[in-house]
């Protein structure tokens, strides 16, 4: 039981971890590197969150 919770906590650490990185890679996009990409900061983040926490 108590190895089933520290791997759950581990396992959410690490999503945590991966979803702070590609936020703030998303969040240090220029305005031009968005336009270049067109694409949208607000979707990006909302796909992001929709990937990693489902």
């Amino acid at each position: 039981m108590f190895d089933n919770f520290v791997s759950r906590a581990r396992a959410s650490m690490a999503k945590r971890r991966h979803y702070n990185r590609l936020v703030a890679e998303i969040e240090n996009l220029s305005s031009r590197d968005l336009a270049d990409l067109r694409a949208d900061r607000s979707e990006m983040l909302y796909q992001v969150h929709k990937q990693i926490y489902g």
